[in-house]
């Protein structure tokens, strides 16, 4: 079935200038809901740069990823920058939301099972999948048609969707347990249970991710000490200070790129003194040069 193009109203001014509302909604999840007849549901829409999805929650997991286009997937836990080739995954009741970076065609899975694994973290926590060339096959083979609307021809596409469904969905769930997992996210502490120190410093460095600071200098604006919030990185974001750092910019940048802005521009933004060693860093995280998303969401 085609890939839907999102619709977002208009509105236009006195002298002509159209204003275009950055945030859609959840796009109708409850026309895809899974269960136990229908397995796995699918659903695509093609999303403009700068969309925002607003924020929701829902009864089963979801699996989130784009055909093309960078896709930031949010929680009160923290953001997961989703490129292609790679999946968001996100558990049942957890509130999130998608801010699309560049034009995206929007692919979202709804599972009946709660998770792939035994691995209660699947249930805990938003995770990023690298998409195989056998899972991913699986995926785009879904139906993507609604519940909606009624009728005979509604009718047996739902039936030749339910058998495929049925088939695919054991296959399906032992594909997602096997894959991979990347660091693509920018964790925060719990904003109840965690170090607020941690959190300070975290929040600092994400008002101010081009700031040319050690971890030792902002530590210390937090209260800690540097050895103290390096143990914190591991402890309670499962990261090291390097690693959470470089997703913090990695966050920053793909928004600028996206909007045009020379790479060069970026990489000083970003606090890199070149922006050859800026585009390492980058294409070593994402696998393409920072080239490849400079101006898509213009």
């Amino acid at each position: 079935m085609p890939a839907e193009t999102a619709v977002r109203p208009r509105r236009t001014a006195a002298r002509g200038v159209t204003f275009i509302p950055p945030e859609v909604d959840s796009l109708t999840p409850h026309l895809y809901r899974p269960n136990a007849e229908r397995p796995v549901r699918a659903k695509r829409r093609v999303l403009l740069a700068a969309t925002v999805v607003s924020p929701h929650s829902h009864a089963w997991p979801q699996l989130t990823f784009s055909s093309h286009g960078v896709i930031r997937v949010t929680t009160a836990r923290g953001t997961i920058i989703v490129p292609p080739l790679r999946a968001a995954w996100v558990p049942a009741g957890v509130e999130h939301s998608i801010d699309v970076v560049e034009d995206a065609e929007l692919n979202t899975i709804y599972l009946h099972d709660p998770r792939p694994s035994p691995d209660p973290s699947w249930t805990r926590h938003c995770l990023v999948l690298e998409l195989g060339p056998l899972l991913h096959a699986l995926l785009m083979s879904l139906d993507t048609g609604p519940d909606q609307p009624a009728g005979p021809a509604t009718e047996l596409r739902l039936a030749d969707a339910r058998r495929h469904e049925t088939l695919v969905a054991p296959l399906l769930q032992a594909e997602l347990a096997r894959a991979p997992q990347v660091r693509m996210g920018v964790p925060l502490p719990d904003a109840e249970r965690g170090d607020k120190r941690l959190r300070s410093l975290c929040q600092a460095v994400l008002r101010a991710p081009g700031r040319s600071a050690n971890l030792a200098q902002w530590a210390a604006e937090a209260g800690a000490s540097e050895r103290t919030a390096a143990r914190l990185f591991r402890s309670e974001l499962g990261l090291s200070w390097q690693q959470w750092r470089q997703q913090a910019l990695l966050a920053h940048a793909l928004p600028l790129l996206a909007r045009g802005m020379p790479v060069a521009h970026v990489a000083a933004a970003s606090g890199y003194a070149s922006d050859s060693a800026f585009t390492a860093m980058f294409r070593s995280a994402m696998g393409r040069s920072p080239r490849h998303f400079r101006g898509a969401g213009r």
